[in-house]
């Protein structure tokens, strides 16, 4: 399945880290997130029941951000993975990229990145 929804660059403010300040002063988070699901029926139909609303999906991610604390961007980026294949019962696979910009790092950068990619379970 080549077919994707691609949501890029949603900003949110959040508190994830291990250090004691991150886990009190929220700071920004940057979050992509790749839906691969069949959009041949949407893309003649032009019906929203034929795709995967990804209204759902920007508010899995902001609550995850938001509302949430994890030590990791690890932990952060894999409850969004879940998030999203529970929000998204079309979608196949889910990529979720999670950026902090300003983690605390003793040098210049522009970022550091986590990247999952996870197909949906087998159902049981």
């Amino acid at each position: 399945m080549s077919d994707r929804i691609v949501l890029r660059g949603m900003r949110f403010t959040g508190t994830h880290g291990v250090l004691p300040g991150e886990q009190v002063t929220p700071q920004p988070f940057e979050v992509d997130v790749i839906l691969w699901t069949d959009l041949s029926r949407a893309a003649v139909s032009d019906d929203l029941a034929d795709t995967t609303d990804y209204g759902p999906i920007f508010e899995v991610v902001r609550s995850a951000v938001e509302e949430e604390r994890f030590a990791l961007i690890e932990r952060l980026a894999s409850a969004i993975v879940d998030g999203v294949l529970s929000a998204a019962p079309a979608v196949t696979k889910v990529e979720v990229r999670v950026r902090k910009p300003e983690a605390p790092l003793p040098g210049e950068f522009d970022t550091v990145e986590v990247r999952l990619r996870r197909p949906r379970p087998p159902s049981v």
